[in-house]
């Protein structure tokens, strides 16, 4: 993420430090909407250090999506004055994926594997997770335009925490809100535009590290919308992009006209959706194999909680026993992770529908923070992640907040 930063500011900076610099550049892009399918390219499976059984088995040949955006702001570490920086309070280093594409293959973007998810979360909840995730080491802020959104330009103001190196680095990601059902290609366009621009103007930064699209049941709309978040690429309003819920439709709907495949797509992944032939493990198979990785949602259900098939779950209890007592819920987290797939998490199991807390009193906010960053401290035996990947219930569907264009998608109750 890069900062607002006065011209007179960082030329007093710079003289008082002598630091030397590359200007920042624009780079070359070509947008080709008339090809039928995204240029692929191929990279690395990323720096994550941990088991990947199944990604391998199905990205073998895949690329890695993403973008990077280079500048000379987003690569100094430049508070002000009053500024007060996040120091972590843990030694654990949380994996990235190196994501690349065509725009700059020379500058990837490393994304944190393990982010804060701020869903339902208020201003003040939101403000002060995020600060309980950077003491953890956890620098990937996962929001919502609104409220959460205003939670994080909130911290950004009172604790500026976005520096380039080691633990103080914030990754931000954000969505693009679902335009109103028959909205038009060109009105959809100037929402995701003007979203854009409103977004990082209030959170007081030149550019996030990844949007995410939602999808529609237009298949003009997303192919509209998503050259906007190329667009943005391009111009450096953000880092990298990629799709949230998309089912097998939605992402064929992107793959016609893109010019930059998406990095990541972000649907619901839990234990229970791991066995061959699943719903989950068909799309993700899908995706994988056009170098769409899979950032998961949901490690203990969605859109609460699901307290008897996970968080009381007798087989993930006796591995959690035999892993120094570790809890269920911890048990679920590092099953999704140690199969390949980036995550989402909640601060703590008390959310449901459209809420989250993340409060003042007590510690359990904190706790579960750190709980989540510690996942990467601890791993299952490959019996252990046999046996749970063989789990079929709680199935679900992964795509379950998408819109009706895709199948079986979630209808909010009637207020």
């Amino acid at each position: 993420v890069r900062f607002r930063t006065s011209p007179l500011l960082l030329l007093l900076l710079l003289s008082a430090s002598a630091v030397a610099f590359t200007p920042s550049f624009t780079p070359s892009y070509k947008t080709n909407h008339i090809s039928v399918s995204c240029n692929l390219e191929k990279s690395g499976d990323g720096e994550n250090g941990i088991q990947n059984r199944r990604s391998a088995l199905i990205t073998t040949a895949a690329g890695i999506a993403g973008v990077a955006s280079s500048g000379f702001l987003g690569q100094l570490s430049i508070p002000s004055a009053s500024a007060k920086l996040i120091e972590p309070t843990t030694t654990t280093k949380i994996p990235t994926w190196t994501l690349r594409n065509g725009v700059l293959p020379n500058k990837p973007v490393k994304m944190p594997i393990l982010a804060l998810n701020t869903v339902g979360l208020s201003v003040e909840d939101t403000a002060r997770a995020v600060e309980l995730a950077l003491q953890k080491g956890i620098t990937h802020v996962d929001f919502h335009p609104g409220k959460e959104r205003d939670g994080v330009a909130n911290f950004l103001k009172k604790s500026w925490s976005g520096g380039v190196e080691g633990e103080k680095k914030l990754f931000l990601t954000t969505k693009i809100r679902k335009p109103p059902p028959g909205t038009s290609p060109q009105d959809a366009v100037t929402l995701c535009n003007d979203q854009i621009n409103e977004d990082l103007s209030i959170l007081g930064v030149t550019q996030v590290d990844m949007l995410m699209l939602r999808d529609s049941p237009d298949c003009t709309v997303m192919q509209s919308q998503w050259s906007v978040l190329e667009r943005a690429l391009r111009d450096g309003r953000c880092r990298s992009i990629g799709v949230i819920n998309y089912c097998r439709g939605s992402l064929e709907c992107i793959l016609q006209t893109c010019a930059v495949t998406p990095a990541v797509n972000y649907f619901m992944y839990h234990v229970g959706m791991g066995s061959d032939g699943s719903r989950a493990q068909k799309l993700r198979a899908f995706g994988e194999e056009r170098g769409i990785r899979t950032f998961a949602y949901g490690a203990v259900g969605e859109p609460g909680p699901l307290d008897k098939d996970i968080l009381k779950n007798p087989v993930l209890s006796k591995i959690g026993m035999d892993h120094d007592g570790k809890s269920t819920e911890e048990v679920a987290l590092r099953w999704v992770l140690q199969g390949g797939a980036a995550c989402s998490v909640r601060p703590t199991t008390e959310f449901g529908l459209g809420m989250s807390v993340c409060g003042k009193e007590g510690s359990k906010c904190k706790d579960g923070i750190g709980m989540r960053a510690g996942s990467f401290d601890w791993k299952l035996s490959d019996g252990e992640f046999m046996q749970l990947d063989r789990l079929t219930e709680p199935d679900g569907n992964p795509t379950l907040f998408s819109s009706a264009g895709c199948p079986d998608a979630y209808v909010m109750p009637k207020k």
